[in-house]
C-alpha cells in the first residue's frame, strides 16, 4: 500500500520502486511492492508493508498493447528522448507502474508510469 495525499491516485494494481540509487546501477538494491494507493487517512493493516509517497510534481506516460514490451519501449523513451528533450529531471521518490487493465493471460496491458520529477 501506498500512502497519497493526492485522493489514492495513482489507480490500479501498483509495481513501486523505491530507495533505488541515484545512478540506478544494474544490481542495485532497492524496495519492490505491489499493492494500491489508498489515503493517508487509511491505515495499512498489521501484515502488510506500506510507504508515504511525498506530494511532488510527476511525469505520466500511459502505454498500452503487448506487455511487457509496451511498458519496456516507454521505459526506454523516457531516457532517449523525454528527458533530453525537457526541462525536467528526476527527483527522489519511487516510480510507479499502474496497470489499469490487462488480458487475463497479461499478454496486453494498458498501464501507466509515474516518474518523479523536478525542473532541471
Amino acid at each position: 500500500m501506498i500512502g497519497s495525499d493526492r485522493d489514492t491516485e495513482p489507480g490500479g494494481l501498483l509495481q513501486v520502486c523505491d530507495d533505488l540509487g541515484p545512478d540506478g546501477a544494474e544490481g542495485s538494491e532497492l524496495t519492490y511492492l505491489h499493492g494500491v494507493s489508498v489515503s493517508l487517512d487509511t491505515p495499512a493493516p498489521d501484515d502488510l508493508d506500506a510507504i508515504e509517497v511525498p506530494a511532488g510534481k510527476w511525469a505520466v506516460f500511459r502505454t498500452a498493447g503487448p506487455h511487457p514490451q509496451a511498458l519496456q519501449t516507454t521505459w526506454a523513451a523516457t531516457a532517449t528522448a523525454w528527458f533530453p528533450s525537457n526541462p525536467w529531471r528526476l527527483r527522489p521518490g519511487p516510480s510507479i507502474v499502474a496497470i489499469l487493465e490487462r488480458a487475463a493471460d497479461f499478454s496486453t496491458a494498458t498501464c501507466e508510469l509515474w516518474l518523479p520529477v523536478e525542473p532541471s
